[in-house]
């Protein structure tokens, strides 16, 4: 992975599961959302030729629901949860097909690199990850595009492991200048759910007084809500401090343009002792 550490302008982006379909409604795409975020990202690429940028979405109303209902994450070992997670990676995979179509639509080079073909997991973490396709494709001037998905456990049979436990990893192995999380809120909330106050930057010294007012998902996530999210971003702020992370809305059309394009909207996440 050396060719790739060398790169500053390596970007990690995440479209929320909430942001590109819709959370309540079982397998519900925002299609129109999902096709203007497309658009943005091309417009980025366009005012931004250098960007290299690796895309990863959540499961939304897609995986999360069957995850839940076979208990996936917590481990695979029966006949029955094995058929579970094929059901799991199926809904995932109808998902990530879908959003490699709206890019494809909005003329980026996106290709899809699964992450239950490439990686192995030990115990709910990343154990093995073959990422020599993933630097080949940003090599090549492609968009790579990775999700939450099921995968093989070497302890639990079988997992999940979501878009923030992969860029958690891959951040350490490509050392990004920047982690962006798209979702529908506009940042954390200082007062959830009244929602009236954005928190403008959580560090790893302020954390402990804003944490009360920072709540799990709304709606049906496996793989943890906002609370989870942030302490994985602080966590990650220790080990490479220069690394900014944005937690922000994709909702608002144009934010993701501009973020892309290094605007700082939402809520900044760091680690207060670099």
């Amino acid at each position: 992975m050396k060719d790739l550490e060398k790169q500053e302008q390596t970007v990690l982006l995440k479209l929320g599961g909430s942001l590109i379909t819709d959370k309540k409604r079982p397998r519900t795409l925002r299609d129109k959302t999902l096709a203007r975020l497309a658009g943005e990202i091309a417009l980025a690429f366009k005012q931004r030729p250098s960007l290299r940028l690796v895309l990863g979405h959540g499961a939304g109303s897609f995986a999360h629901v069957s995850a839940k209902e076979h208990g996936t994450r917590q481990g695979v070992r029966t006949q029955e949860e094995w058929q579970g997670f094929i059901e799991v990676w199926w809904d995932a995979a109808v998902l990530n097909r879908l959003v490699t179509e709206a890019l494809k639509i909005a003329g980026l080079p996106a290709i899809a690199l699964p992450p239950s073909a490439a990686i192995l997991a030990q115990d709910g973490k990343v154990a093995r990850w073959e990422l020599n396709p993933l630097e080949a494709a940003l090599n090549a001037g492609l968009l790579p595009v990775i999700h939450g998905d099921v995968i093989f456990d070497s302890y639990r049979g079988g997992t999940i492991l979501s878009t923030e436990d992969l860029f958690s990893y891959l951040a350490q192995k490509i050392n990004p200048s920047r982690m962006l999380l798209a979702g529908i809120e506009p940042g954390v909330w200082q007062d959830f759910p009244a929602k009236t106050t954005i928190i403008e930057s959580i560090t790893t010294s302020n954390y402990h007084k804003v944490m009360p007012a920072i709540g799990g998902s709304a709606a049906t996530d496996v793989t943890g809500g906002m609370q989870d999210k942030v302490e994985q971003g602080l966590a990650l702020s220790k080990l490479l401090p220069d690394m900014e992370i944005l937690i922000f809305s994709g909702d608002e059309a144009g934010n993701l343009t501009d973020v892309l394009l290094g605007a700082k909207h939402g809520t900044l996440i760091s680690n207060s002792d670099k």
